[in-house]
């Protein structure tokens, strides 16, 4: 399939993940990210590939760009961050991927988080004072944290892009891509 050409061409996002992440909350967005022209890549700290679920059952796997211990947030442009539970919950004790979140958060740079993926922002301290929606049980943590949790398909508080599940993947997909190039829009000019 052609790439179409847009705003995005030559955005760099890093897809931060473990194994145990929900499989269409990062191949759905990868795929509306790429073929809006981004470069998209998965970042890990895991070495060599990471395995996706479907639900509850273990589903594919995909190789990783990026490891982790080689990655530098200074050479992108955004962040996605997919959820699952076991995904987020092994990134926010690992102290290098917070310190990786945490510093698309301090530059300002566009994120997208879906499901539990907002976990890892809390603890890259990225949610104090945002609107955000995410999985319902998350609800406590990011309110507990500062956020102001909403019931929402999608919420986009300036370049932070939040969705609650799979089933809002079109809304997320359509939000984060224009917040994405909204944002690197005015990082190149």
């Amino acid at each position: 399939m052609p790439v179409i050409s847009s705003s995005l061409d030559g955005m760099k996002v890093a897809i931060l993940v473990s194994d145990g992440f929900e499989q269409a909350e990062m191949t759905e967005p990868r795929k509306a990210l790429d073929g809006a022209g981004a470069q998209t890549q998965i970042v890990s700290p895991l070495d060599g590939s990471v395995r996706g679920w479907k639900h509850l059952d273990p589903a594919d796997t995909f190789e990783v760009d990026v490891p982790l211990k080689n990655a530098n947030a200074d050479e992108f442009d955004a962040l996605l961050l997919p959820g699952g539970v076991v995904n987020p919950d092994a990134l926010r004790i690992n102290q290098q991927a917070v310190a990786f979140v945490r510093a698309f958060v301090e530059a300002g740079k566009p994120i997208a988080a879906i499901c539990h993926g907002p976990w890892t922002l809390i603890d890259a301290d990225g949610v104090k004072g945002r609107k955000m929606t995410s999985w319902p049980s998350l609800r406590a943590d990011l309110q507990n944290a500062g956020a102001n949790w909403l019931d929402k398909e999608v919420v986009v508080d300036q370049n932070l892009v939040t969705s609650r599940k799979p089933d809002d993947l079109p809304a997320f997909n359509r939000e984060m891509t224009k917040v994405f190039e909204l944002a690197y829009e005015d990082a190149i000019h």
